[in-house]
């Protein structure tokens, strides 16, 4: 197994028995260190501590925030347990811990609060029946579709915030280097966007090269979503889609008149199993020729240059499991490559460490 240096510490012991008990204790009440800890947030109390001059004691948050003492000597008696603050025992003051200024102040962490909670929290209890099942059974928390990507357009509009910003923020903050990457290394003036959502790298194409044309490929239901995010958008006139459901055996991804340049996957294949990504590889061969060229941009968990990085794609690969489809993951370089593979591609180069720790895997006809 392919392992980043960052890595190191999942090939041998960390913890003396003491901190690992402590750690099993942190896991077991899980649900209840994350629940207290996001209304910490919520109620402002970390940030008024952080921006107190010499710490708060609880009267003093109880009065800023009007909760009731209870409630705020709950949450604080869990939150010195957690280690987001710490209190001075002459005093009785509390102050914000490291942890605690990066609850508040990391963005990663903020979005992935807010995802956790709205998105995923309830759906998680049916993790096990998805496992057995290989559905996403915590996805009727919300409705009765196959997968979460039909509903997409008809979740609740926290739901669809939570969502969207978790899944534009580890994407958009690797754009500039991907555009340099895409349009830079090859001539680049059609690309077809599989996967495109909203249309966002479509955007960015376009506003960065002034000749290339994008075609989204994606769900109808998507690609309505789609033209409306892109009405009096500048450049968009650039910007054409193309329904399709990839999944079905009948899906053809069609020839482009003249050739097509550049297959841009962005985030994309985690949403499958293997089996499937083969599949949609395969169709993707179809309008391809050999200047062609397919970027696969994923988190690959075990190219992470920081290890927290790992520890949230390895838990992401549980929100597939039990609200998104039931089967798809975030994958290693091994997975991506076998399905590369066997799809009759292989990878040309891959560029490590963009944005919030993408990868691109760029590769040719075989």
């Amino acid at each position: 197994m392919y392992l980043a240096p960052s890595l190191k510490k999942y090939t041998e012991e960390q913890l003396s028995a003491r901190d690992a008990q402590r750690l099993a204790e942190f896991i077991a009440w899980g649900p209840a260190v994350f629940q207290a800890s996001r209304l910490m947030l919520k109620f402002g109390i970390l940030d008024l501590i952080r921006d107190s001059a010499n710490g708060l004691t609880r009267e003093e948050i109880c009065k800023e925030t009007h909760l009731s003492d209870y409630a705020v000597k709950c949450l604080l008696e869990a939150s010195l347990c957690i280690g987001t603050v710490l209190v001075d025992p002459e005093t009785d003051r509390f102050t914000i811990s490291k942890t605690g200024w990066f609850l508040i102040n990391d963005k990663a962490t903020r979005v992935n609060i807010d995802f956790n909670h709205d998105v995923n929290y309830q759906g998680w209890f049916y993790l096990e029946e998805s496992f057995l099942s290989g559905k996403p059974e915590g996805l009727k928390t919300f409705g009765s579709w196959p997968t979460i990507y039909q509903g997409l357009s008809q979740l609740p509009k926290n739901v669809q915030k939570s969502w969207f910003g978790f899944d534009h923020f580890y994407s958009d903050s690797s754009f500039p280097e991907a555009l340099e990457i895409v349009f830079k290394k090859h001539s680049v003036k059609s690309l077809y966007d599989i996967g495109g959502n909203t249309g966002k790298w479509a955007l960015q194409c376009v506003n960065y090269d002034k000749d290339v044309k994008v075609t989204v490929l994606d769900l109808p239901q998507q690609i309505e979503m789609l033209n409306n995010n892109l009405s009096n958008r500048e450049n968009a006139d650039r910007i054409d889609g193309y329904g399709i459901d990839i999944l079905k055996s009948d899906a053809v991804v069609p020839k482009r008149e003249g050739g097509l340049d550049a297959i841009w996957m962005s985030q994309f294949l985690d949403c499958f199993s293997m089996e499937q990504i083969v599949d949609i590889l395969k169709k993707a061969k179809n309008a391809m020729t050999d200047q062609t060229r397919v970027y696969i941009m994923e988190t690959l968990w075990d190219r992470q240059k920081f290890e927290p990085a790992s520890l949230c794609l390895t838990m992401t690969s549980l929100y597939f499991s039990a609200l998104a489809n039931g089967n798809s993951k975030m994958y290693n370089t091994a997975d991506m490559s076998e399905c590369v593979e066997k799809a009759g591609l292989e990878i040309e180069e891959i560029f490590d460490h963009l944005g919030q720790g993408h990868s691109i895997m760029v590769c040719k006809l075989k």
